[in-house]
């Protein structure tokens, strides 16, 4: 990467100095115009957007995690929790659920 980068630098720098020194010598022999363009009318277009609705929480569950004393106890964290309603349903229990 370093060495295309490298490259484009000495092309770019070879460039600038063929025109300053005159072997590179560009003219325009035609002015550009821009196209004629005629609008009329139109609509922009309407959305009904329905999205679901997302809940996010946390529950607390007694999981099993490692002891530093090269064992295991049960520890209470918080764990996170996420409901997705979609627009025309009725909202669902949250269900509790261990990590094993």
């Amino acid at each position: 990467m370093r060495a295309l980068l490298a490259l484009l630098v000495i092309v770019v720098i070879a460039l600038i100095a063929a025109m300053a020194t005159g072997l590179i010598d560009i003219d325009q022999t035609r002015k550009a115009q821009s196209p004629q363009i005629r609008v009329e009318g139109g609509q922009i277009p309407a959305f009904d957007v329905k999205t679901p609705e997302v809940s996010v929480g946390s529950t607390s569950s007694t999981v099993t995690v490692p002891d530093v004393n090269i064992g295991t106890k049960k520890e209470s964290i918080s764990l996170p929790t996420v409901s997705v309603r979609k627009p025309d349903q009725q909202p669902e229990p949250a269900q509790n659920q261990q990590a094993q």
